[in-house]
């Protein structure tokens, strides 16, 4: 632990530094949501996800501010920021650096490492799914274990990473879709839609005249860290926990699940879904001011983190069944 980092050691510790983060974390929404209209759920799981430590797939049509949205998060919370525009013809190289040669003046040669743009704290990856899945594959790594090896040389990636990925809809033309285990590696999936009246309209007014409102720094990225580890901190209920699991394995059809989940759901949510749930439930109770999650964020969060972490039959597609069809089915005995 950073000596210049507050101490976790005891309950009222907790206790103060949660209200600590939560003036903190009120203030970057208020923040973001003068950037970023109409949009308050898309914010709330975006900051959920970092605060939890993990990595988002944004999605939804071009034009909804998804890009924006990436842009704002890092300014506001005072992260190194890179951005990848992600494009057919897009290497692997692109993204984690390469080797080159370079010769010295007394004709000596040696092989030198140039970091690639993943190389940040938060990684803008926009429009993944434009490139290959082999480009695409070239973040497993970086996702998971916050390093990459080139060369059989291991390079260590900033403290905190975060990787926020924009992508379009799959039904668009040119695009591929992402392998399951790159999927199973963004801890939530945030779907997009469209404002409401009242927020396009202030989008409108805002972008369309004289001046422009910018983003401004509210926390840096020691802030973040700390939260992160306040996140970890906060204690989870056994009745929490039973209802994640519960929930989690009922989605599995090799579980044993109800008959329309088998006819329906063609592979399940692995570990990984326990453990983002884990998390996610605490950030959010963290951001809304509470000191320990309920089974209200349970459901509230079962949507962005299961519906990547499931595939539909052919049955299920053909009969109009959706994922969050499926997902509303599971949490219904907890409403």
């Amino acid at each position: 632990m950073s000596p210049n980092l507050p101490a976790l050691d005891n309950s009222d510790s907790i206790v103060r530094e949660v209200e600590h983060a939560v003036a903190k974390l009120a203030a970057v929404r208020e923040a973001i949501g003068r950037v970023i209209f109409g949009q308050r759920e898309a914010v709330d799981q975006s900051l959920i996800t970092m605060l939890a430590g993990g990595h988002g797939l944004l999605i939804g049509v071009p034009g909804l501010a998804k890009t924006k949205l990436v842009e704002t998060l890092g300014i506001v919370l005072g992260l190194a920021t890179k951005r990848i525009q992600f494009t057919p013809d897009l290497m692997p190289a692109d993204i984690v650096g390469s080797e080159v040669l370079e010769e010295a003046e007394n004709g000596r040669r040696t092989f030198r490492f140039i970091k690639g743009p993943v190389f940040a704290q938060l990684l803008m990856a926009d429009e993944i799914n434009r490139a290959s899945p082999r480009t695409q594959s070239a973040l497993l790594q970086a996702m998971q274990e916050h390093h990459v090896t080139v060369a059989g040389m291991r390079y260590d990636l900033p403290h905190p990473f975060h990787v926020l990925a924009t992508q379009n809809p799959l039904e668009q033309e040119g695009t591929y879709p992402l392998p399951e285990a790159q999927l199973d590696r963004f801890l939530l999936q945030i779907n997009i839609g469209y404002p409401d009246l009242e927020a396009e309209k202030r989008v409108l007014l805002a972008t369309t005249g004289v001046t422009d409102e910018h983003a401004k720094e509210v926390i840096r990225a020691q802030d973040m860290m700390f939260f992160q580890r306040l996140v970890r901190a906060i204690p989870i209920g056994e009745k929490v926990l039973d209802a994640i699991l519960k929930l989690v394995r009922s989605a599995r059809p090799e579980e044993g699940g109800a008959e329309d989940i088998k006819a329906h759901v063609s592979w399940g949510p692995g570990p990984r879904a326990s453990q983002a749930f884990s998390l996610a439930v605490r950030a959010r109770a963290l951001i809304e001011g509470r000191f320990a999650p309920s089974i209200d964020d349970v459901v509230a969060l079962a949507q962005p983190v299961l519906r990547h972490r499931m595939a539909l039959t052919f049955a299920a597609r053909a009969d109009g069944v959706t994922m969050a069809d499926v997902i509303n089915r599971l949490t219904r005995p907890y409403l």
